[in-house]
């Protein structure tokens, strides 16, 4: 098992935080596979050089595949990442964060921010009635949500220098 450096954590908080990626994960979660040749008019509002980068990118992240004749969809990990982006969205959300309206990716990319930078999350969460995220199982902050992950996804580190633990 890795222990996750603040370069990594940061690194891998950057990469999830892309406008494009959240979308097209969180599409293909709601929705289903993308039949080809569908991604543009399944989402016409992000341009065409920045939705073939996502598409890029969640495929070297081994987030979707090409599922023949059903289109892009899903690996395990991206099922796991469209998971930890909803409860992450739920939290902000609950907590009126990063405003009181405001959209799904901006609800994401504020809790990943909050989790990129050790300090912030510290004093937010480590007092005593400190915000979390209620599951069924328990109480949760944003770092329980995605760090299990990215222990379990380590392709998101790589290049960020993860140390080995003892």
């Amino acid at each position: 098992m890795t222990t996750l450096t603040p370069a990594a954590i940061r690194h891998a908080c950057t990469v999830l935080s892309a406008p494009g990626l959240i979308r097209l994960i969180t599409e293909i979660d709601d929705n289903g596979p993308i039949p080809p040749r569908s991604l543009t008019r399944t989402l016409p509002d992000l341009p065409v050089p920045q939705l073939r980068h996502s598409v890029e990118q969640a495929r070297a992240l081994r987030l979707v595949h090409n599922r023949p004749g059903a289109g892009l969809t899903l690996t395990p990990s991206g099922s796991g990442l469209a998971d930890v982006y909803d409860a992450m969205a739920r939290w902000a959300r609950h907590h009126g964060l990063p405003a009181p309206v405001c959209d799904f990716t901006s609800r994401i990319q504020h809790a990943l921010s909050l989790y990129a930078v050790p300090t912030a999350l510290t004093s937010q969460e480590g007092r005593e009635g400190a915000p979390v995220i209620e599951t069924a199982e328990k109480h949760v902050r944003p770092r329980d949500l995605l760090t299990p992950w990215l222990h379990e996804n380590p392709q998101l580190v790589q290049g960020a220098e993860p140390v080995l633990a003892a």
